[in-house]
């Protein structure tokens, strides 16, 4: 695949609730509840879609996740819905526009499915790595349905003309209007006029690339199965619906993102003097009255032995031609969490916790409290600018440097692999 000869989404028919049962149906998405949040949510709820994403919410409570016991029943949780007609498989390609509002602040995408080509060709970016496990447990949930659940997030750099389109389109009512639980609102209408179908397939394939915003498990996944099944097929042109990844992008410019904060169990043998002394060979330290929100990048703030603390960053430790290195994240880790609290591996060492900057500062507050020498770190959102400048450098960022909020419902639009 070339520039100049690239196609990164298309249309396609999606499987989605009866618009009278759709609040039924809706469900956050699977990675974002434990198991036993989910059993507590789904009480009186059985066409809830954590049925389908969580299946082991339907088996005994010491059912391990990856049992494929849990795959087998989502699938049968998925025909159940089907077969009663709870779900409804649109018989014609469209395109879905998604809105989200959230905090008075609107976010408009599109609903499609993305190319694996694209993906493994590098057209559609990533900034993350995944992880085996997680990886596996998707790659067995997909296979094992022949279904895409959850929709990858994209995002492009803002484009005035898909902006213009979309809302000229969504004018009429909403196919659903919906509330999730954390207060957003979710609206979808379909396209499936032909020829407004291929003016925003042609604006869409017409940027150099899309960026994967929150996904990277389920897009890898879908790469991995798509390679699976076409090994098996004599017959296969690269058209068929494996090929593709169900994902809604969104323009840059609507993006939320918000801080993705840190705990850390243990002070690395420090007591809190000397662990403030060795912090400021690195930041500027200031007490803070009140919990601290850092306002700017290079800022920090540090709850430790119930008082918070203000953190700035040396200027002259920051690599700004480096767009890895010079993230707060990194910086972060580099010069206090690896280099004096000796965690070096993030993704392996229990000692460090990472916590959603929707559960506030107060919820720092509490982690740390419970627990024996903990201290914690609340960081400046990263900024979207600063994901497509890794992602467009062909770097990684490290684990848990962004937190997308709200999220994309799970339920609303599926996408099958087989016709």
């Amino acid at each position: 695949m070339n520039s100049k000869n690239r196609n990164l989404i298309k249309p396609f028919k999606a499987l989605r609730p009866i618009p009278e049962k759709v609040d039924d149906v809706i469900a956050p998405p699977y990675d974002v509840l434990s198991s036993t949040e989910a059993r507590k949510m789904v009480e009186n709820r059985p066409y809830s879609f954590l049925h389908i994403s969580k299946p082991e919410i339907d088996l005994p409570e010491n059912t391990k996740f990856n049992d494929p016991k849990v795959y087998k029943k989502g699938r049968e949780n998925l025909s159940h819905l089907i077969d009663r007609k709870i779900l409804i498989k649109d018989e014609d390609d469209a395109l879905y526009i998604y809105e989200i509002i959230f905090n008075n602040k609107s976010q408009t995408g599109i609903a499609c499915v993305a190319s694996i080509e694209a993906y493994d060709s590098n057209f559609i970016k990533k900034h993350e790595h995944t992880t085996l496990t997680k990886e596996d447990d998707r790659v067995r949930n997909i296979d094992e349905l022949k279904t895409q659940t959850g929709p990858v997030l994209l995002t492009y750099k803002n484009n005035n003309e898909i902006k213009e389109k979309l809302q000229e389109l969504k004018s009429d009512k909403p196919l659903y209007e919906v509330d999730a639980i954390d207060s957003s609102v979710h609206k979808i209408w379909k396209i499936g006029r032909e020829e407004e179908i291929d003016i925003l397939v042609n604006k869409l394939n017409s940027l150099n690339e899309l960026f994967i915003a929150d996904g990277h498990h389920r897009s890898a996944a879908a790469s991995r199965v798509s390679k699976n099944i076409l090994g098996k097929n004599p017959n296969h042109n690269g058209l068929e619906p494996y090929n593709f990844f169900l994902a809604v992008a969104f323009p840059d410019s609507e993006m939320t993102i918000l801080d993705y904060n840190r705990v850390i169990h243990g002070k690395n043998g420090n007591t809190t003097e000397n662990l403030l002394h060795l912090i400021k060979d690195f930041f500027k330290v200031e007490v803070s009255e009140k919990p601290y929100k850092p306002l700017k990048q290079g800022e920090f703030g540090m709850y430790l032995d119930k008082t918070w603390y203000r953190l700035q960053i040396n200027t002259n430790l920051i690599k700004e031609e480096d767009p890895v290195k010079s993230l707060d994240v990194s910086l972060l880790h580099e010069y206090l969490i690896s280099n004096i609290l000796g965690i070096t591996e993030v993704r392996t060492d229990r000692r460090i916790e990472f916590v959603g900057g929707a559960r506030g500062l107060s919820e720092l507050e509490t982690l740390t409290d419970k627990g024996e020498n903990s201290l914690a770190f609340s960081l400046f959102p990263t900024p979207i600018e600063a994901l497509i400048n890794v992602a467009e450098s062909d770097k990684i960022m490290p684990p848990k440097s962004t937190w997308f909020e709200p999220k994309l419902l799970d339920g609303l639009l599926s996408f099958q692999l087989l016709d």
